[in-house]
C-alpha cells in the first residue's frame, strides 16, 4: 500500500490531481471555522462546549456540515441543500416526464438536470438559511440552554439579511468546490466533501469516549469499529450478477454481439439514502415541538417517545422507516421494465428467460429477494448508535454509526477504485490487489 501511494505521487498528472483534491478539502475545512457576520462567536463556542447540548433535529445537518452548523460558520448549511436537491430531482423523474426524457438524452440532458439541481440547491439554501436564523433568534438551536438564546449581535433587518446571504453564498461556494474536484481532481467532489465532513468528527468523538468512559470502553469501541468497517466493506462489495447474453447481428458488413456480460445488482442498492430519510422523518416531530409550549401534552408525548434514542418505540420506528425507505428508493431508482426493454432493443437476453415482460418480472423477483437482506442490513447499521447508547452510554460520541459509517466506507472505496483505475492505465498494480 505504501509503495502504491508513492507510485501514485511519482506520476505527475495523478499527483497534481491528488494535490488539487487535498487543497480543495483543506479550503472546505477552513471555511467551516470562519464565523458568519453578526454572530457572537465566543458565546457560540461556549454553547457548543456545553455538556447540556442536545443537537436534536439538527444532528443530521450538523453531521454533513462537519460541525459547522452549530458553530454558525459561513459553511453552516454544508452540503445538505445540494443532497436534498439531488434527491428531489431524481425522484421528480418519476413524476415529470420532461425530467425522464432529459435523463435519457445522455450528456446534454444530464447537463440540464445538473443545472436544475443547482437552481434548486440555491432555493433550498435560502429556505434553510432563513429557518436557521429564525431558530437561532428563538434560542431553539441549542435547546434553549441558558446563555445560548441571544447569539446574533446585529438583530436588525439589514444584519439578518447579510447573515442569510452569507449562508446561501457559503452553500454556493461548497457546490462549486465539489464540482471543481469532480472536474479537475480525483473522485466525486460532493461525495468527498461529505466524507471530509463526517470523518472530521471521528477524532473528537473518540477522544470524548476516551476521556469520559475510560480506556476499556475506548478499546471496545475501536474493536467494534473495525468489525463494522469490515462488515460494511463486505456488504457494499457484494452483488448478485445476472448473466446476460447478446445475440450476434450484422450491421452493414460488421458483426456485432455474441458476447456475455452481467447485470450487477448490489445487496445495498439504496446506499445511505434510506437512513437519511428515516432520520429526517424522525427528527421532524422533535424539531417542530421546539417552537411550542414544552408543557403541552403532545409536546411531552413527542419528547418521551421520539426524542430519547434508547426508547423501544423510537428504535422500532427508526428500523421500520429505514426498511420502508430502502424498498421505496430502490423502486424509484431501478426500473426492471426499462432494463428489460433496453436489453431487448440490443438483442440481449437472460439465459433461460424470454426477452421482454418475462425478463422484467424475473428482474423484479431477484431485486425483491436481494433488497430484503439489504434493508435489514441498513436497519442494523442505523441502529448501532442507539445500541451504543443503551450498552455503553456513548450515543453522542459513538463515531461508527449508521450514516457516518456508510458514507466513510462507501466514498473511501469508490475513491480508491478511481485512483486504482488511473494507476492501472499506467501499468502499475494500483492500491487494490
Amino acid at each position: 500500500m505504501i509503495g502504491a501511494i508513492r507510485r501514485a505521487f511519482r506520476t505527475p498528472d495523478l499527483r497534481n490531481k491528488l494535490l488539487f483534491t487535498l487543497g480543495i478539502l483543506v479550503i472546505f475545512r477552513l471555511g467551516s471555522f470562519i464565523p458568519s457576520p453578526g454572530i457572537d462567536y465566543t458565546q457560540v463556542q461556549e454553547c457548543v462546549a456545553s455538556p447540556q447540548l442536545n443537537e436534536g433535529g439538527f444532528a443530521m445537518i450538523n453531521l454533513f456540515s462537519g460541525g459547522a452548523l452549530l458553530q454558525l460558520s459561513i459553511f453552516a448549511l454544508g452540503i445538505m441543500p445540494y443532497i436534498t436537491a439531488s434527491i428531489i430531482v431524481q425522484l421528480l423523474r418519476v413524476v415529470i416526464p420532461r425530467f425522464e426524457s432529459l435523463h435519457k438524452e445522455g450528456a446534454s440532458g444530464q447537463a440540464k438536470l445538473t443545472q436544475y439541481t443547482r437552481y434548486l440547491t440555491i432555493g433550498l439554501a435560502v429556505l434553510n438559511a432563513t429557518t436557521l436564523v429564525a431558530t437561532v433568534r428563538s434560542g431553539a438551536l441549542f435547546g434553549r440552554i441558558e446563555g445560548c438564546t441571544d447569539l446574533i449581535t446585529n438583530d436588525t433587518w439589514w444584519g439578518i439579511s447579510v447573515l442569510v446571504v452569507t449562508l446561501v453564498a457559503g452553500t454556493g461556494l461548497i457546490m462549486w468546490l465539489g464540482e471543481q474536484i469532480t472536474e479537475h481532481g480525483v473522485g466525486n467532489g460532493m461525495s468527498l466533501l461529505i466524507f471530509t465532513s463526517v470523518a472530521s468528527a471521528f477524532p473528537s468523538s473518540l477522544g470524548a469516549i476516551f476521556r469520559e468512559q475510560g480506556v476499556d470502553i475506548f478499546l471496545i469501541v475501536i474493536a467494534v469499529g473495525l468489525v463494522l468497517v469490515a462488515l460494511v466493506v463486505f456488504v457494499e462489495q457484494s452483488q448478485r450478477r445476472i448473466p446476460v447474453q447478446y445475440a450476434k447481428r450484422m450491421v452493414g458488413r460488421r458483426m456485432f454481439g455474441g458476447t456475455s456480460t452481467y447485470i450487477p445488482i448490489k445487496v445495498n442498492m439504496a446506499g445511505v439514502i434510506p437512513v437519511i430519510f428515516a432520520s429526517s422523518v424522525l427528527y421532524l416531530p422533535s424539531l417542530i415541538s421546539q417552537f411550542f409550549d414544552p408543557e403541552s401534552k403532545w409536546v411531552e408525548w413527542i419528547n418521551t417517545y421520539f426524542t430519547r434514542g434508547d426508547h423501544p418505540i423510537y428504535i422500532a420506528t427508526y428500523a421500520l422507516l429505514t426498511i420502508f425507505f430502502a424498498y421505496f428508493y430502490v423502486a424509484i431508482t431501478f426500473n426492471p421494465e426499462e432494463v428489460a426493454d433496453n436489453m431487448k432493443k440490443y438483442g440481449g437476453f437472460v439465459p433461460g428467460i424470454r426477452a421482454g415482460r418475462p425478463t422484467a418480472d424475473y428482474l423484479s423477483f431477484v431485486l425483491s429477494r436481494i433488497n430484503f437482506p439489504g434493508s435489514l442490513y441498513l436497519a442494523f447499521i442505523a441502529l448501532i448508535p442507539l445500541i451504543a447508547l443503551v450498552l455503553i452510554n456513548a450515543n453522542q460520541n459513538f463515531p461508527f454509526g449508521g450514516t457516518s459509517l456508510l458514507i466513510v466506507v462507501g466514498v473511501g472505496l469508490e475513491t480508491v477504485k478511481q485512483i486504482d483505475a488511473q494507476m492501472q492505465q499506467r501499468h502499475y498494480e494500483g492500491l487494490l490487489r
